[in-house]
């Protein structure tokens, strides 16, 4: 998987190569000891629903990856999930493995760097709830040109 998405890769994040976070064995800290990656996505729910389409996947695991995602940046997911009806089977499957092993990587590195991925878990979390709102913002502003569109036929203009 090189460079990943946003052209880094996991080194973006200072896993890897040099150390980590800052160099050097980070002191564990007792509030996450028993902190893993993911274990917040257990009771993910959204509000965001995958525009139509005519592919094959489980929509629901799709979104709960894509949201648990801590690559790929706000714009990114929304851009994701707006593009799906434009994508080939492939390329949906192809993201899902992506993700699949985005997701595993970081379980992995949980114990040495919890305290960071808990930080951008946190963050990616508030990131997926902007989303939402943007989502709902979008619909009630259809909602409201449907309304006007609506009365301007009525009175004939």
């Amino acid at each position: 998987m090189p460079g990943g998405f946003g052209g880094g890769g996991f080194d973006d994040f200072g896993f890897g190569g040099g150390g980590g976070f800052g160099g050097g064995a980070p002191k564990p800290d007792p509030a996450l000891a028993n902190y893993k990656f993911w274990d917040h996505m257990k009771d993910f729910k959204t509000t965001i629903k995958i525009p139509p389409h005519n592919l094959k996947f489980d929509e629901t695991y799709f979104i709960k990856l894509l949201a648990g995602s801590i690559s790929l940046m706000k714009d990114e997911k929304k851009r994701i999930v707006d593009s799906i009806p434009k994508l080939r089977q492939e390329q949906v499957d192809e993201l899902i493995k992506i993700l699949e092993e985005e997701k595993e990587k970081f379980i992995e590195l949980s114990p040495k760097h919890a305290a960071q991925l808990k930080k951008l878990e946190d963050e990616h979390k508030q990131d997926w709830k902007d989303i939402e709102i943007m989502y709902e913002q979008d619909s009630k502003k259809k909602q409201e040109q449907t309304q006007v569109d609506d009365i301007k036929k009525q009175l004939g203009l």
